[in-house]
């Protein structure tokens, strides 16, 4: 399932207290998209790491009672005691059995020990599949029962937008524009240490921005994506000394166009991030009034992602030509 229909499901289970399950690859944002559903819905959030747990650290530790001349359980601080939220157990079948056995309880009746979890707090859990060559153990079927299943998939629109969002090197949100195969190239089979996965490519943004020198940017890229793809996409970072000036397009006064696939992958990318960050509207009646005489694929793939980051265009006289050109395009 795409990670945009998942948050809206999660969403609606979460708010009925329904135990939740998120299978998928290694690096694909399986724990963001949780946290983000927190964020949204203005709630806490608390990430447990069930593989880094000992089967004692859920259920907490027995202390004498004076009174009742009887053993109770301690509850661990980090479970929550009051308010609304998600409780995140992140690699949940990464875990030994034992630690997985001791969240039996947790999970189907919200409580362990002397503990139980408060009213407004959701379940939510999380591993990687099986055949991921990850460190896991199969889930027994008693625990598997206890939760809604989803597997989680690599959607290339989902990722742009997320990157347009978080604000991204535009060179990267070209490139994978432009490489669709290359957001995700993860082989269980392969040995390579290094693979590209949405994960690694926020690390490029982070080295992109770092003051790593460009004799050194080929091997570190190297270490986030791996060669072949690291050598694709800094040949591919070239064509931004063939694009034209952005600033210049949404000021209304360019009017050099291209005819090549690369640039025009990067030059769509530029718009719509130069427009997000000075969201005025004559920038907008440029960009529109430019796109009109672009490449249709490209004045498509602008205004899509123009509306999916939640810019509005209806008043725009330049977008109501738009429509006329397009519009058949979008049908």
């Amino acid at each position: 399932m795409r990670a945009t229909n998942l948050i809206t499901t999660i969403t609606s289970l979460v708010e009925q207290r329904v135990p939740t399950f998120l299978w998928g690859a290694p690096g694909i944002g399986k724990s963001s998209i949780v946290k983000q559903i927190a964020e949204d819905r203005g709630v806490g959030f608390i990430d447990l790491r069930l593989a880094l747990m000992d089967p004692t650290d859920l259920k907490g530790i027995p202390f004498y009672d004076k009174e009742s001349h009887t053993a109770l359980w301690a509850p661990p601080a980090f479970l929550p005691k009051s308010g609304e939220g998600i409780l995140f157990l992140d690699e949940l079948n990464s875990a030994p059995p034992s630690v997985q056995a001791s969240a039996y309880q947790l999970i189907l009746d919200r409580k362990v020990g002397e503990y139980e979890l408060p009213d407004g707090w959701a379940i939510v859990a999380a591993g990687n599949r099986e055949g991921d060559r990850g460190v896991t153990y199969r889930m027994p079927s008693p625990l598997a029962n206890r939760f809604v299943h989803f597997e989680m998939e690599v959607d290339v629109g989902d990722w742009r937008l997320w990157a347009y969002k978080k604000g991204l090197d535009e060179r990267v949100i070209s490139y994978i524009s432009y490489k669709n195969e290359h957001l995700f190239t993860f082989d269980a089979k392969s040995d390579l240490k290094s693979f590209a996965t949405p994960r690694s490519w926020e690390y490029v943004d982070k080295i992109l921005k770092s003051t790593i020198t460009k004799e050194l940017l080929l091997d570190t890229l190297s270490g986030a994506v791996g060669r072949e793809v690291a050598v694709s996409f800094l040949a591919f970072a070239k064509v931004a000394d063939r694009l034209p000036s952005i600033e210049d397009i949404l000021r209304g006064e360019g009017s050099e166009y291209s005819n090549e696939v690369d640039v025009l992958y990067a030059l769509s990318t530029g718009l719509v991030s130069g427009y997000l960050k000075d969201k005025r509207d004559e920038r907008l009646e440029n960009l529109l009034r430019y796109t009109l005489e672009l490449k249709s694929e490209f004045a498509v793939m602008i205004v899509q992602d123009l509306q999916r980051n939640g810019v509005r265009m209806e008043h725009s006289e330049a977008f109501k030509e738009w429509v006329k050109r397009f519009a058949y395009l979008l049908a």
